[in-house]
């Protein structure tokens, strides 16, 4: 399969099923993103169960990336899963997402950095409780910094790159004044 030229053609089946889960459930589990998506009759899976960046191998790009909310007395694998509720609740318009592991140039680590350079929109699923998500998207990754380990997560649409996203479900969201304040509101629903 060519790669670069259905590489957003299947981003955007992906965002669509993403889009209509988001439609029908409060927050997504891994029953609601195991079945993943269809594009020309083949399944393609919207994350790794054991990994939080996930790039299909019948795309180009990196499609999701997730971090998990910690059960309660359970290991904290990446310091991003203490600090993306407190960034978010502060209003940080963008927000540190850990690399996979001390070595930037695994793959996990250059899929992120291929979709910070050529500005891909990814799905972003976010621990709202142990093994529940909020997907959010479109989230773009607005800086790479190899050194720290750390990626820089934006979220919003990049009119060039995407069609407009859907109504929300709740009209409440519509009158967010910024992404932070959209992801608030979603977190205070949990």
């Amino acid at each position: 399969m060519d790669t670069s030229n259905l590489d957003t053609p299947m981003r955007m089946a992906a965002f669509d099923r993403v889009r209509g889960l988001n439609e029908v459930h409060d927050h997504l589990t891994a029953t609601e993103l195991q079945p993943g998506f269809l594009f020309r009759g083949e399944r393609i899976p919207l994350v790794n169960p054991q990994r939080g960046i996930f790039k299909p191998h019948q795309m180009r790009f990196l499609l999701s990336i997730k971090t998990v909310f910690p059960k309660p007395g359970g290991k904290v694998w990446y310091d991003d899963q203490r600090d993306i509720q407190r960034q978010i609740f502060y209003g940080d318009e963008a927000i540190d997402y850990a690399f996979m592991g001390k070595n930037p140039d695994a793959a996990d680590n250059r899929w992120l950095k291929e979709a910070y350079e050529n500005q891909i929109p990814v799905v972003y699923f976010l621990g709202i409780a142990p093994g529940r998500y909020q997907a959010l998207l479109p989230t773009f990754i607005s800086g790479w910094d190899g050194q720290a380990l750390k990626a820089r997560i934006t979220f919003g649409p990049n009119p060039e790159k995407l069609a407009p996203p859907r109504t929300a479900r709740s009209g409440d969201m519509r009158f967010a004044r910024s992404s932070s304040d959209c992801i608030k509101l979603l977190l205070e629903r949990r």
